[in-house]
């Protein structure tokens, strides 16, 4: 799901919850030793962001939120913020080239550099965390 996140909007909030879950507390985000990526640099992207990011001449670059249930991937356009809400039954990451990730849900995708070894310690905690957490829970509900 893409959706405009630059207002508060409750309704929005509560949608964005149901699929990914509310934000990790603040005593899990340190156990987990932080849930946001570093700042990423966009590479390629399908053409619905792709018509968001051309809009602006400004280097396209976007920041991934672990959630209990998902992720969030949030980039600026112009002077708005979009983000792509991922559950993790949807996610399907891929590492290409030695320095690019390619993050998918159903039609949409982003790639990003990965030229940092924190990037890459990032994506590998996505995986441990959605092989962990996510995918015994589910079988049982």
């Amino acid at each position: 799901m893409l959706v405009n996140v630059s207002y508060n909007k409750p309704e929005l909030r509560e949608k964005i919850n149901a699929e990914v879950g509310k934000p990790f507390t603040l005593l899990e985000r340190i156990k987990m030793n932080g849930v946001g990526s570093s700042k990423l640099f966009i590479t390629s992207t399908s053409i619905e962001i792709h018509n968001l990011l051309i809009l602006d001449k400004y280097i396209n670059t976007c920041n991934i939120e672990m959630r209990p249930d998902g992720i969030i991937i949030t980039f600026r356009s112009i002077l708005e913020t979009y983000a792509l809400i991922i559950p993790y039954y949807k996610l399907r990451l891929y590492k290409g080239k030695a320095e690019e990730y390619s993050i998918y849900r159903d039609h949409f995708f982003i790639k990003v550099k990965a030229n940092e070894k924190a990037v890459h310690l990032f994506m590998k905690k996505i995986l441990d965390y959605k092989a962990k957490h996510w995918s015994s829970s589910s079988f049982l509900e």
